[in-house]
C-alpha cells in the first residue's frame, strides 16, 4: 500500500514539474488580461432595442440612423482612440418580451460591449429582471426613458439615464401650470405603466389636481376606437387645458381625434409625445400644431444658432441623407455624442467596468446639447434634470416661449423646483470629445 502511494506520488509530481516547464516556455503576454467582450484594438459594437415597425415605431425607428450618423462621423475623424464603433440595432416593437429576446441575441449571439439607448420603461425594466445586464457587469448606457427608478444604482448596477425624469417633469410642469393657467378645468390623458405612474407622483408633489384624468393602455392607441373615447370623457369633464403625458403615436390619435370632435383644448404635450415630426408622420397637419405646448431639455430642433443643433444637422445631412431632422434625430445624435464622451473617458484600455467608473466620476462634466446638466454619481445615475417650455406654430416649428429657454430644474423627490443658472460647456473641437 505505501508503495502504492509513493509511486502515485512520484507521478503526481512528475505531472506537476512537466507542467511547470510547459507554462514557463508560453510567452510572457498570454497572461495578459483577455480583451473585454465587444472590444478589439480597433472596434468597439454597441447594441441598441427599440421599435423599428409596429404602433410606437414613428420617430422613434429614426433613433439608430441618428445615432449611427454621429458614430460614423467619429469613425471618419478616427474613431475613439482608435477604434470605430459599430451598433447593432434590434426591432422590439415596443413589447418587454421582444426586448428580453433581442437583448439576450445582442449580448449572447452579436456578443457586445454595452447596451445602449434602448426604449421604453417597461421593456428596461424586463430587461433588468430577466436578462439582468447589472449582475453581468454590462453597461446600460443612456436608456430612453424618463422612468425615476432607472436612476438607482443598488437596484439597476449598470443602467445610466440621460434623461430628466418624469417626476421631475411633472413637477416642472405643475409649476408651469399653476403660473400660465391658473383657475381653468385641468385634464391628464396619461399611459398607465410606470411612466405615467412616474407622472401622476409628479404631479402629486408639484401640487396639482386634474378635474378629468384618462389613463390609457399602451399601444391601446393603435385601435381606432380607443381615442375618441379619450377625447369624450375630457370634453364632457370641461378640460380647458389638457396634459399628455404619453408617447408620439398616442399624441397623434389625441390630437387627430380632439380636431374630428371639435375638441380645442389647450394641449401641453410631455416631452416623450412632443416630437412634431412623427406625429406628422401619423397623418396630423401641420396646422393642427398651432399653439401646442411642450417641455424639453434639448434646444429646438429649428435653433440653427445652438452650436449643437448646426453640427447635427450638418452630419445628418452628410451621415444620415433623406432623414428629416427633428427632436428624434437630435435625441439620437446627442445620446450617442455623449456615449463617445464617456467612451473617451474611460481610456485606451477600455473594459466595461472601466466606463462605468468614468461616467460615475466624470459624467457630470460632459459636454453635450442638454440645457441642464447630466449628474451621475457613484451612488446615483442620474441624467439631465430640468425642462423648458415652448410652443408650436402653425408650420409645426417649436419656440422657446417669449424667445429665450427659460429652463427649469428640480430633482425626483421632495426639493423646489427652480430656475437653471447653468452654463453649458463649450462644445468639443469640431464635436469630437477626447476627455
Amino acid at each position: 500500500m505505501i508503495g502504492t502511494n509513493r509511486r502515485k506520488l512520484l507521478v503526481a509530481s512528475a505531472v506537476l514539474v512537466t507542467g511547470a516547464l510547459t507554462l514557463s516556455a508560453i510567452p510572457a503576454q498570454a497572461f495578459s488580461v483577455r480583451n473585454e467582450v465587444g472590444v478589439t484594438s480597433n472596434s468597439i459594437k454597441l447594441g441598441i432595442t427599440l421599435p423599428m415597425t409596429g404602433a410606437a415605431s414613428p420617430g422613434y425607428n429614426k433613433i439608430p440612423g441618428a445615432m449611427k450618423a454621429y458614430f460614423d462621423y467619429v469613425n471618419a475623424n478616427g474613431g475613439v482612440n482608435g477604434r470605430k464603433i459599430t451598433l447593432v440595432v434590434k426591432d422590439d416593437a415596443y413589447t418587454p418580451t421582444a426586448s428580453v429576446q433581442a437583448t439576450n441575441e445582442l449580448i449572447l449571439q452579436d456578443k457586445v460591449f454595452a447596451m445602449v439607448g434602448a426604449l421604453g420603461t417597461a421593456n428596461n425594466k424586463a430587461v433588468a429582471a430577466l436578462v439582468n445586464p447589472g449582475r453581468r457587469g454590462i453597461p446600460d448606457l443612456f436608456v430612453n426613458t424618463g422612468f425615476s427608478g432607472f436612476a438607482d444604482k443598488k437596484a439597476y448596477p449598470t443602467t445610466f439615464s440621460l434623461f430628466p425624469s418624469y417626476i421631475m417633469e411633472a413637477k416642472i410642469m405643475s409649476m408651469y401650470i399653476k403660473e400660465n393657467f391658473p383657475g381653468k378645468k385641468l385634464g391628464l390623458l396619461y399611459q398607465a405603466d410606470d411612466f405615467g405612474r412616474d407622472a401622476l407622483a409628479g404631479f402629486k408633489t408639484g401640487g396639482v389636481t386634474f378635474d378629468v384624468t384618462v389613463p390609457y393602455a399602451p399601444l391601446s392607441q393603435a385601435t381606432p376606437t380607443t381615442p375618441p373615447t379619450w377625447i369624450t370623457k375630457l370634453q364632457a369633464g370641461g378640460a380647458e387645458v389638457v396634459v399628455l403625458f404619453g408617447v408620439s403615436s398616442a399624441t397623434a390619435a389625441a390630437l387627430g381625434a380632439a380636431y374630428a370632435m371639435k375638441y380645442h383644448p389647450q394641449w401641453i404635450l410631455g416631452s416623450v409625445g412632443g416630437d412634431a415630426t412623427a406625429i406628422k408622420l401619423a397623418g396630423v397637419p401641420a396646422p393642427l400644431f398651432t399653439g401646442v405646448q411642450t417641455a424639453s431639455f434639448l434646444p429646438a430642433p429649428a435653433d440653427t444658432t445652438d452650436e449643437y443643433v448646426k453640427l447635427f444637422q450638418t452630419i445628418n445631412t452628410k451621415y444620415n441623407p433623406g432623414a428629416t431632422f427633428d427632436n428624434n434625430i437630435l435625441a439620437g445624435m446627442n445620446t450617442a455624442f455623449v456615449t463617445v464622451q464617456a467612451i473617451a473617458a474611460a481610456g485606451k484600455n477600455l473594459t466595461r467596468k472601466g466606463l462605468i467608473t468614468a461616467i460615475e466620476t466624470k459624467g457630470s462634466t460632459f459636454a453635450s446639447a442638454g440645457l441642464t446638466p447630466m449628474a451621475p454619481t457613484a451612488t446615483s445615475h442620474t441624467g439631465y434634470d430640468g425642462y423648458w417650455f415652448g410652443t408650436y406654430d402653425g408650420t409645426a416649428t417649436l419656440k422657446p416661449n417669449g424667445g429665450v429657454y427659460t429652463v427649469y430644474t428640480t430633482d425626483s423627490g421632495a426639493g423646489a423646483v427652480a430656475k437653471s443658472t447653468y452654463k453649458r460647456p463649450a462644445m468639443p473641437v469640431n464635436g469630437l470629445p477626447t476627455n
